[in-house]
């Protein structure tokens, strides 16, 4: 369809600002070599871990909105394929650098390497040039993510961290003196690939999910954060578990909810959150002006989701405020329930109204059930 000269110049006008746009862009690059390391994060048992660079934990991705971001990744694993995923990031234009095994792209077989490159920030369409703008808007997805490998249900095996999207015009800068990134995740002992086996399988008719051996925080156990009085704590927290949602308190502290999933929430007082598996919070603390204790923060399993306790498990893991290193590290109080922060109560930052007329309604039965072999 032939376009008119004033269609033609609106969208050569856009074209040329988001070009500047992009010229402007800082391109941050990360090239990981992923590998086998050993670890023994809950101090219980030693295992193969994948790491990145010979290291693990693994390091945080951080870019600033707007930047373009360049992973260069090499499986050096010898004996599995592996992929990365961008979680929550919508990869507008760049569905192919999303990381999905099967579905986006192919796995990275071992001795192959795979470079992605995204935007961290989404564009529309073209528009008419009228409507046409950069603005926050339009471009930026700012907030708390992680990456991780979505090839073969690998990731627990340690393929996964942190990334963390910088915004210059947070509605909450200035507000908060440090940020802090804290990791939840549940923890096994065996190896991903036999427990697969396992699970989908005749023997499991129920498809009853694997329990973990223990939790992590930080991917270790009795972590510490040193604090000073009176600051106030940005915590970006992700958990980044297979299987079990995770209950989360700070001792002596009030949490104010600021950001869920990357959407910026009204500022909203909470005790206790609940995290599922991926998702993730920002929450604001201020310490307490005094340094007579240090404080438990608490990590709990959610249990109810696990068809069998051991009665070794430990579901909880705990980190502490520290206030004066001299002192002691006192351990959590017991709750007689637990009792999160109603998440359906968060209204988001941008104003926009819900849907108050439907045009057209469509009912979907879903049933969970499973095929007899482990499969639900």
């Amino acid at each position: 369809m032939a376009l008119s000269l004033s269609n033609f110049l609106y969208r050569t006008a856009a074209l040329l600002l988001l070009l500047g746009f992009l010229a402007q862009a800082t391109t941050v690059t990360y090239d990981f070599n992923v590998t086998w390391v050993v670890t023994n994060p809950d101090g219980a048992f030693q295992r193969p871990t994948i790491g990145i660079n010979g290291q693990w934990p693994l390091p945080h991705i951080t870019a600033t909105v707007g930047d373009r971001v360049v992973v260069n990744v090499n499986n050096q694993l010898g004996n599995q394929s592996t992929s990365l995923h961008f979680h929550g990031l919508y990869m507008n234009g760049t569905t192919h650098m999303d990381g999905a095994v099967g579905v986006s792209q192919c796995s990275i077989p071992p001795g192959a390497s795979f470079t992605y490159e995204f935007m961290v920030s989404y564009l529309n369409d073209f528009i008419p040039f009228e409507k046409f703008s950069i603005d926050s808007s339009q471009i930026d997805q700012p907030g708390t993510y992680w990456y991780h490998s979505h090839d073969s249900g690998q990731y627990p095996d340690g393929l996964r961290g942190a990334l963390v999207v910088n915004d210059p015009e947070s509605p909450y800068k200035g507000q908060y003196d440090e940020e802090v990134v804290l990791t939840l995740s549940d923890w096994y002992h065996d190896q991903m690939s036999p427990l697969l086996k396992k699970f989908i399988s005749v023997a499991n008719p129920t498809g009853a999910e694997p329990v973990p051996d223990g939790a992590l925080m930080n991917d270790t156990q009795n972590l510490t954060f040193p604090v000073e009085p009176g600051k106030t704590y940005m915590f970006r927290m992700i958990n980044m578990g297979a299987f079990a949602g995770q209950y989360l308190w700070f001792e002596g502290h009030t949490m104010r909810i600021v950001e869920v999933d990357g959407i910026y929430t009204e500022p909203a007082e909470a005790d206790m959150i609940y995290l599922t598996t991926a998702q993730r919070y920002s929450v604001l603390v201020t310490m307490r002006n005094d340094t007579d204790s240090n404080f438990a923060i608490v990590g709990s399993m959610d249990q109810d989701l696990f068809d069998t306790i051991p009665p070794t498990l430990n579901p909880n893991v705990t980190g502490w405020l520290v206030y004066d290193k001299t002192k002691d590290l006192p351990k959590p109080a017991l709750l007689d329930d637990l009792d999160p922060f109603d998440d359906f109560s968060l209204i988001p930052t941008d104003g926009e109204e819900l849907y108050d007329v439907v045009d057209y309604s469509f009912n979907l039965d879903v049933k969970m059930d499973n095929l007899g072999d482990g499969a639900n």
